[in-house]
């Protein structure tokens, strides 16, 4: 057990040092991932998902760390000529916070929208989720070192989207279905 996370840790480490130098491109955050991204946000707002009048959903006490208060869309729609499954977790923070406190004012407590969108073909190895972060206003959040919070999100690495979602019951990455949707 020591031996393995000995040579996952050197894995992280070796892998930090090659993107570091450039010899190795971050698995998120690319031009690829950004422009679908953005194209993703457009259909979203679109549809009425996202945006300045964007639909709210019953808002329920959240958890780290998405947020204290959290609201959930889910659908299918088609991007950029991909039909798929599209779950939208907006996240509200606020000091004592509470649900009606998101029911009455959303607008006032939304801190960002994170999204999964399974993109046929994108990433087999973890479901073909696409992962992006989102302010409320569409642009695409970073992490601490810069990186765009857009594609396969801290895919590889101990901590993140695809790390934490890999734990989620029934081997989908969903934590949370909404019980009258037709996914």
């Amino acid at each position: 057990m020591k031996k393995r996370f000995l040579i996952a840790l050197s894995a992280i480490f070796l892998g930090s040092a090659l993107m570091a130098a450039g010899m190795m491109k971050p698995p998120f955050g690319s031009h690829n991932d950004i422009s679908f991204a953005k194209k993703l946000w457009s259909k979203m707002a679109m549809m009425g998902y996202v945006g300045k009048h964007s639909i709210t959903t019953m808002p329920y006490i959240g958890k780290p760390p998405h947020g204290k208060v959290l609201s959930v869309i889910e659908g299918k729609i088609k991007v950029d000529g991909f039909m798929g499954d599209l779950i939208i977790k907006k996240n509200f923070r606020g000091g004592g916070l509470s649900v009606e406190d998101v029911i009455n004012h959303p607008k006032k407590y939304l801190a960002s929208i994170t999204v999964m969108f399974r993109k046929k073909g994108f990433d087999p190895a973890d479901k073909d989720w696409f992962w992006v972060k989102y302010k409320p206003n569409g642009e695409i959040m970073a992490n601490p070192k810069g990186m765009r919070l857009a594609g396969k999100v801290a895919k590889g690495m101990p901590t993140g989207c695809i790390s934490c979602h890999k734990a989620a019951p029934g081997g989908d990455f969903v934590y949370i279905h909404d019980r009258f949707s037709s996914m």
